[in-house]
């Protein structure tokens, strides 16, 4: 004997799943429009062009050059002046079989950066002198390369076993307080490269 049809607005156990699951769906889809876009879209991306390590007669120089576009956060912040740092750090180290390698040179470089709105300029700072460049293009190529840099003394190099380790970087540690507080999804501010290279 066949079971007599529901009436009508009496839905069975298997449509009520059925809604319920067709809501939960709806749901989880209007929550993943909502949510960021991954951190891929998100982060600008950077390239080391160029690198070349030599010695002189005064010791240990680099050459380097990298390629980049600011990531969405940090963008951001400078349209709005907030200026940003950049890092340049090369390390010279030495093979130590007995013990952690030994570091027997550093050398640091640092830019900073900041959009002047009543100039529609931007101005950058290293070494303790300041240049206002017009455009964003020709601020950062003020930082995208450096030529015969000396990291290291010739009198710190001796034997063999010595490698360079370089970073570059934009140095979120350096933003004033409360913009290192307000930073929200750290890949918005993801721009950095290393490289090692041994002398010999």
């Amino acid at each position: 004997m066949r079971s007599a049809a529901p009436p009508p607005g009496d839905e069975g156990p298997r449509n009520r799943r059925g809604t319920v699951v067709r809501r939960l769906l709806g749901w989880l889809l209007c929550l993943a429009c909502l949510l960021p876009l991954p951190a891929a879209a998100q982060t600008g991306g950077i390239e080391l062009a160029g690198f070349e390590l030599f010695r002189g007669d005064d010791g240990l120089h680099l050459d380097y050059a990298v390629n980049f576009d600011l990531p969405r956060g940090a963008e951001e912040a400078l349209n709005k002046s907030v200026p940003l740092y950049f890092v340049a750090e090369a390390e010279l180290f030495r093979d130590r079989w007995y013990w952690r390698d030994k570091r027997v040179a550093k050398a640091t470089r640092v830019w900073r950066i900041v959009f002047q709105p009543l100039t529609v300029t931007y101005r950058v700072t290293f070494a303790g002198f300041s240049q206002s460049y017009a455009t964003r293009t020709e601020a950062f190529a003020a930082m995208r390369r450096g030529v015969h840099w000396k990291i290291a003394e010739e009198s710190q190099i001796e034997g063999s076993g010595h490698y360079v380790e370089f970073s570059f970087r934009l140095d979120t540690s350096l933003l004033p307080r409360p913009m290192q507080i307000g930073i929200g999804n750290p890949a918005d501010w993801d721009l950095a490269i290393e490289k090692t290279q041994r002398l010999d």
